[in-house]
């Protein structure tokens, strides 16, 4: 157990509140004072996968970016109770120090917040809500890394994907069937979100990602942990729902079974953690 009082004493607890839903869109131009006094002069031609990986994060225009996105969103409060209306403020104040922590390897993200959604088909989905901070850090690495695996992604995959959709990967099915495959097998990964190796996880990001200090900041989100009740849980497997860096590290990790299923010559449709989209039909057959 770890004495939830170390958790920034300046800050006022609120209540905890219910999860806001999340909007992806942003609507309309966000005003919002630069956080960060790095300079973009200079920075065309420079190699995503290098060691300045980190500066790139944390630039200027990329968080701007980055809260903006947040903001719009909006969603609910992490355990320093923080909202994203106060974030702004909190920036203006905190920013720089912040980006100084990162760059030193120094800054420690903070525990996510538990929260249970029921499930349509029974059961309870756990989330873990990061604090609107480390939400706009994790949106920034996300923002950066999304353009340099987009790359490596199968064609086949849709979940979590810039400008893809379920229906796109309903469409795809179709396709199969319409070219002759009569059976459909929806393979579904239980709990996966809940399980995913860190270890394997950083190896396979390791291959790409050559800035050491991004690394330690992923597994630093990876094993943040969680409070549950006012009660500290380490996380030692598993990327939490609710974070803007999860899904996109749920696709480098998923990517691996995407190559292999190409490699045998399968035809295949991958929507995060589901092999087809979970729709109940005479040719759709679930073997998870």
């Amino acid at each position: 157990m770890k004495d939830t009082k170390k958790y920034d004493k300046s800050r006022q607890l609120h209540k905890e509140g219910s999860l806001r839903e999340n909007r992806v869109e942003l609507k309309g131009n966000v005003e919002v004072h630069s956080i960060s006094s790095i300079s973009e002069e200079g920075r065309n031609g420079v190699n995503r996968y290098g060691n300045d990986l980190l500066e790139q994060i944390l630039s200027r225009n990329n968080m701007n970016k980055a809260y903006k996105r947040v903001k719009a969103n909006k969603g609910s409060h992490g355990i320093d109770g923080l909202t994203v209306d106060e974030l702004l403020h909190h920036l203006k104040e905190h920013g720089q120090e912040l980006r100084q922590l990162l760059l030193e390897n120094r800054y420690r993200p903070q525990a996510v917040r538990r929260v249970e959604i029921p499930k349509p088909d029974g059961g309870i989905r756990l989330l873990g809500i990061p604090t609107v901070v480390d939400r706009v850090v994790q949106q920034a690495i996300s923002q950066v890394l999304i353009p340099i695996y987009e790359k490596k992604f199968s064609d086949n995959s849709y979940g979590f994907r810039p400008l893809r959709s379920a229906k796109q990967a309903v469409e795809k099915c179709r396709g199969y069937i319409n070219a002759g495959h009569t059976w459909t097998v929806n393979i579904d990964l239980s709990k996966y979100f809940d399980t995913i190796n860190h270890d394997k996880l950083i190896r396979i990001l390791s291959e790409d990602i050559k800035d050491s200090r991004v690394i330690s900041l992923i597994r630093k989100y990876l094993q943040s942990g969680v409070m549950i009740n006012g009660v500290f849980m380490n996380t030692g497997e598993g990327a939490p729902q609710g974070g803007p860096l999860s899904p996109l590290l749920s696709n480098i990790m998923l990517n691996e079974l995407d190559v292999e299923l190409t490699k045998r010559g399968l035809n295949f449709c991958r929507y995060a953690d589901d092999g087809v989209p979970r729709k109940r039909g005479k040719q759709l057959v679930r073997v998870a």
